[in-house]
């Protein structure tokens, strides 16, 4: 495994293929307030590419042209958060996406335990470390930790999504996980006009 750290955007010309895993730091979880500052990505060959954004700008053309190229699929642990991270700070609509998340949601109902470590634990036998999660993802200067930290989160999307596609289609529910997929576009732009966690589909 190599993780490979970028400024500022992914080199010009590389190619991660048609299916990329990508996750993203903040500096919080308001994705208003709260800065974006680094976008992780993965083919699933074992590398990780670590782009530390120029927060002055955000001019990274290259990671905005894979975000928005309708022939690479994106794959997300909680996509929902990444992809209005990416529409408020990059001014970008990714698509098209893989919710690990969800599909987690949809398939493992014999748990409430959906989160990454969760996931990579029971579905890969692999113990995943969050020690750096709450650091300042906004320094000058990654530690090296950090870097392992933000390669580790998109490492294992990719057979994490294999092993779910497995378990959506035999409990009937592939067709349930792509609606919802295609509808995380919709739901990060009314996370990002204000609308609260609250179902809007609701009766109250």
């Amino acid at each position: 495994m190599t993780n490979h750290l970028h400024k500022g955007d992914l080199p010009a010309g590389l190619n991660l293929g048609a299916v990329v895993a990508i996750d993203s730091e903040t500096l919080g979880l308001n994705t208003k307030r709260d800065a974006l500052c680094v976008v992780q990505l993965s083919a699933g060959d074992g590398d990780a590419h670590v782009v530390q954004l120029d927060r002055q700008n955000y001019d990274a053309p290259n990671l905005k042209a894979l975000l928005i190229d309708s022939a690479v699929l994106k794959i997300f642990h909680y996509a929902r958060f990444d992809i209005a991270a990416f529409k408020h700070w990059l001014g970008v609509d990714t698509t098209p996406l893989y919710c690990t998340k969800i599909a987690s949601k949809l398939c493992r109902t014999y748990t409430d335990r959906h989160g990454l470590k969760d996931l990579t634990r029971e579905l890969l036998g692999v113990d995943m470390s969050k020690q750096q999660q709450s650091s300042d993802w906004g320094a000058k200067t990654l530690s090296p930790a950090q870097i392992d930290y933000a390669a580790s989160d998109v490492l294992h999307l990719h057979a994490l999504r294999d092993r779910l596609e497995a378990m959506l289609a035999r409990e009937g529910r592939a067709e349930l996980a792509q609606a919802c997929f295609n509808f995380l576009p919709t739901r990060a732009a009314l996370d990002l006009e204000g609308w609260p966690e609250t179902d809007i589909f609701a009766h109250s």
